[in-house]
């Protein structure tokens, strides 16, 4: 594990997600029970702000602190010190700003009066995560994912625990469950993962190591003011980026209610319509997105720590190793989805149209995860320009769609607009990538051979079918039998690449000399 910690920590990462985003599924089933379909929409409100406020304070820094760490591990510390100075100054500001203009950013911002009283309880938020975000990318650099994986499934457990808690104490007095209680649920998440990681890396580097550490890093470790300048003039670039491209997506998330409002529903239904979109249906197609968000934190430093040693070979091995699994991943999750989708919405949320959305969303799934992880390769060959450039593309695209075609044609407007941005993105990143090295695209490896593997699983889950179906019969809850549907599938699926990739590596191994 040692000699590959590009596996290591997408594995600990992907497990980590896994864990998190299945406790994710009860929190907002719980949530949707406790809330409503409208609760979740007014809480998915929320987010632009705090978006906009995690890309000026925390993303681009930690962005930062991941690449200068990966180039210089005895810079670490003082990369960390210095991004979380400047990172904690800013969402002080912030703080401040948000919770003295949560009046006016609820009504002519957000489009959402009702966000008032919730804004000022996000903002206070916003310092933890700056706290978090700089940790976690230190320990990215590091290529040391165990606390970034651990404070994850904290960040859940907590909330989680906090929110159930308050939700009982309500109830327990007769008093209303309203959207405030899941916005302090992520407040007290947020504070929750703060306190472990830096507990974490107070214990790791300045406990047990703290005495090698000194002698390694004290006479070329530099001094605050000169890690700043380099850290800062990688950060703003990627500030402004983001800053922009969270704005982009902000006014989508805001436009959506209103739009659907213009198309003749009531703001009820709008918000109705949201809340299934966020807090239903795009949990279950993000779910999945473990894997290569997780593959695509470790990809960064990896690839830029390849590229400061001219080490092309192993950056177009890394690229196509991407490729490969992004499309393994999001070919069968078009399956998975398109067949079990309707079913699950009905299952686990009661609600058909959140079965209807994940069928359709289904789609998305391959472009999205291949533009996940090729613009973190690009991000770390300090392509962050040109990925700036796609996203906003892409995401203009979308927005023309929920402005224009959303009072046309309903939603439909916006699952156009949404796969075909997101085709867009894939296709800009791909592009751009071969430009700076050779990507090797093989049909039959990464689209063709998956396929096959897909259509045989859903046939071997169809043979299976009788059996689940006695099961369902004998009393087996709903849900574990679309689990064990999806388990069936996944086993299949897995089983039948590892074997048609066994037999490759071994043909592979034959045709070497000397082997």
């Amino acid at each position: 594990m040692k000699k590959n910690p590009l596996i290591t920590g997408t594995i600990l990462l992907t497990g980590a997600g896994f864990l998190s985003r299945i406790l994710g599924f009860f929190y907002r089933i719980f949530l949707s029970r406790a809330i409503g379909a409208e609760g979740l929409g007014i809480y998915q409100m929320v987010f632009p702000i705090h978006s906009i406020a995690f890309a000026l304070c925390c993303g681009a820094i930690q962005t930062s602190i991941s690449r200068l760490v990966a180039r210089n591990e005895q810079a670490g510390r003082t990369a960390l010190r210095t991004g979380l100075f400047i990172s904690l100054s800013i969402s002080a500001v912030l703080t401040l700003l948000i919770w003295q203009s949560a009046p006016i950013l609820a009504r002519y911002v957000l489009l959402e009066p009702a966000c008032t009283p919730l804004l000022p309880v996000m903002a206070l938020s916003i310092p933890f995560s700056s706290v978090h975000a700089c940790i976690c990318g230190y320990y990215y650099g590091m290529k040391r994912t165990a606390v970034p994986a651990l404070s994850q499934v904290a960040e859940q457990l907590i909330r989680m625990g906090a929110v159930f808690l308050m939700t009982q104490v309500l109830n327990g007095n007769g008093r209303p469950v309203t959207v405030s209680v899941a916005v302090w649920g992520m407040m007290i998440g947020e504070a929750a993962s703060a306190v472990y990681s830096y507990l974490s890396y107070a214990v790791s580097e300045n406990g047990i190591k703290k005495q090698k550490d000194s002698r390694l890093s004290q006479d070329s470790s530099p001094s605050f003011s000169a890690m700043a300048v380099p850290l800062m003039a990688m950060a703003l670039p990627l500030m402004g980026n983001r800053l922009i491209l969270n704005c982009l997506q902000s006014l989508e998330a805001i436009f959506i209610p209103n739009r659907l409002t213009a198309f003749g529903l009531s703001r009820f239904d709008a918000l109705s319509i949201y809340g299934v979109l966020t807090g239903m249906a795009l949990p279950f197609i993000f779910f999945p997105s473990a894997v290569t968000n997780s593959l695509a934190v470790v990809l960064l430093p990896t690839v830029a720590e390849a590229q400061a040693q001219e080490n092309s070979s192993r950056i177009e091995h890394t690229i196509s190793m991407a490729l490969r699994y992004s499309l393994y991943m999001g070919i069968f999750c078009i399956g998975l989805f398109t067949l079990l989708g309707p079913e699950l919405g009905m299952t686990v949320f009661k609600n058909k149209t959140a079965g209807r959305y994940i069928a359709v969303l289904a789609w998305l799934c391959p472009f999205m995860y291949i533009s996940t992880t090729m613009g973190s390769i690009l991000n770390g060959l300090g392509k962050t320009s040109s990925v700036f450039l796609h996203n906003a593309v892409s995401m203009l695209l979308n927005l023309a769609f929920v402005i224009f075609g959303i009072p046309q044609i309903g939603m439909r407007a916006y699952f156009y607009g949404l796969l075909l941005s997101e085709l867009l993105l894939a296709l800009l990143h791909l592009s751009c990538l071969n430009t700076e090295v050779r990507i090797s695209i093989q049909p039959w490896e990464m689209i063709l051979k998956p396929c096959l593997c897909l259509a045989a699983s859903i046939g071997f889950l169809k043979f299976c079918t009788p059996v689940l179906s006695c099961l369902k019969e004998e009393g087996m809850n709903g849900f574990l039998y679309l689990a064990g549907q999806g388990a069936v599938i996944s086993a299949a699926y897995g089983g039948l690449l590892w074997r048609m990739h066994g037999k490759k590596c071994a043909k592979n191994r034959c045709q070497t000399p000397g082997s």
